[in-house]
């Protein structure tokens, strides 16, 4: 492997090269580097973006199929703006002096390791602190279910959910489609994910506006999400009392009794590494979720349980590095 390249001034690293800074840095520091600190998220941007085109388009009085449409070009829209400003962002990168630089920072802030782990630990710590109540609003800041029903072991398990989840959706899917497609790849999946998050909905407002960005999103998720729960198990190898055999197995079994076609890979492969129950019945708003438990273990989970969680997360986070150095080493080679 020839580091040449790297050496001369100015000269952009490789895909995975930057990816693995990028994730280096992430986990270091997170969004306190880079512009972000000061700039809009890329991310709140996306948001302001669609939720302005959900209530110019997507009124009351208009029929289910008409919203479908809209919501069809809306979906086609916004991912086709976030691949353009990232195709205009990597040819400004690339005709700049240490121009990747500016691409980094934002690769960063497009990783969420560092974040997602701040978060889920505050709801152990404030579990233990502060009780049911303190750890019911901490954890009201990373799902979006009802949470003033839930008991001790019902915030511990939707911080684990949370954790499972979102180490699919904002490590490794957004580092798969940098690696596949370059920034335009990696920002048009953040912004389908975030239309997803917040119009893929079944709600009766959303059910047939969200419905393209849902879809699309089940489709970016299909091999990330499946690839999270192999690195949850293999992460398990090096987590005392974790299991990467039952990981396997429960997210083999159960992956498919979640709704999400997705969201169940590594969900259950994280219940069954803890030996635990998730998922199960649920409330958002008004409406009350009768879906099946994930895993054959305990539902009564622990801020301890939190908290072996999150080791589980780090081990993988550090195993998705290691592939995206190999994929880097193997890359320079040929």
């Amino acid at each position: 492997m020839s580091l040449s390249p790297l050496l001369e001034a100015g000269a952009p690293p490789a895909a995975a090269f930057l990816l693995l800074l990028a994730l280096a840095l992430d986990a270091a520091v997170g969004e306190a580097w880079g512009p972000f600190r000061r700039l809009p998220h890329p991310v709140r941007l996306l948001g302001w973006l669609i939720q302005s085109l959900d209530r110019r388009l997507n009124r009351d009085e208009r029929s289910p199929s008409d919203r479908f449409a809209r919501g069809m070009v809306v979906a086609a829209f916004v991912s086709a703006l976030a691949a353009g400003v990232g195709w205009a962002i990597t040819a400004l990168a690339a005709a700049l002096p240490f121009g990747w630089l500016v691409e980094v920072a934002l690769v960063t802030a497009l990783l969420a390791q560092r974040s997602l782990y701040r978060h889920v630990f505050a709801v152990a710590g404030a579990l233990e602190r502060g009780g049911v109540d303190a750890g019911r609003k901490a954890v009201g800041h990373i799902v979006g279910r009802d949470v003033a029903r839930l008991d001790g072991a019902g915030v511990a398990r939707a911080a684990i959910e949370s954790c499972a989840e979102n180490f699919s959706d904002g490590v490794i899917a957004p580092a798969f489609w940098y690696l596949v497609l370059g920034l335009p790849g990696m920002l048009a999946y953040k912004a389908v994910n975030t239309m997803d998050s917040m119009i893929g909905h079944r709600t009766p407002r959303h059910e047939a506006f969200g419905a393209a960005a849902a879809r699309l999103d089940d489709l970016l998720n299909l091999v990330p999400a499946r690839a999270a729960a192999l690195m949850i198990a293999l992460a398990a190898l090096v987590v005392p009392r974790a299991s990467p055999g039952a990981a396997l197995a429960i997210a083999w079994r159960d992956a498919g009794k979640h709704r999400s076609p997705n969201a169940g890979w590594p969900e259950a492969a994280m219940a069954g590494a803890l030996d635990l129950a998730l998922a199960g019945p649920r409330r958002y708003g008004t409406a009350t979720l009768d879906d099946p438990w994930l895993g054959a273990g305990t539902a009564q989970a622990t801020p301890k349980d939190i908290r072996r969680a999150l080791a589980v997360f780090t081990s993988a986070c550090a195993i998705n590095a290691l592939a995206v150095l190999a994929v880097a080493v193997v890359g320079s080679a040929v």
